[in-house]
């Protein structure tokens, strides 16, 4: 009778600590999750706000230029092709 309580005791022991360590684990990624989440908040009101402007041009022009790599018709670019 005192293994077997012994043995149920260290396996509940045993079972805490795991517990005990898989929630710290959630508890992190827990916290990356809410870190992204307010990172898009930020960028959904960034956008948002612009969405609620009258005038697009502008972003319309640096999402062309940055993100499509479109240039004006008299724009000369130059690229460096040395690199690999």
């Amino acid at each position: 009778m005192k293994l077997f309580t012994a043995v149920f005791v260290l396996s509940c022991f045993a079972v805490i600590i795991v517990t005990n360590k898989d929630s710290a684990e959630k508890q992190k990624e827990l916290d990356a999750i809410n870190e992204k989440i307010s990172a898009y908040e930020l960028e959904n009101a960034d956008l948002q706000r612009i969405l609620d402007s009258d005038d697009l041009s502008p972003y319309m022009e640096r999402i062309a230029v940055e993100e499509r790599n479109y240039a004006y018709p008299d724009e000369r670019r130059f690229y460096d092709t040395s690199r690999d």
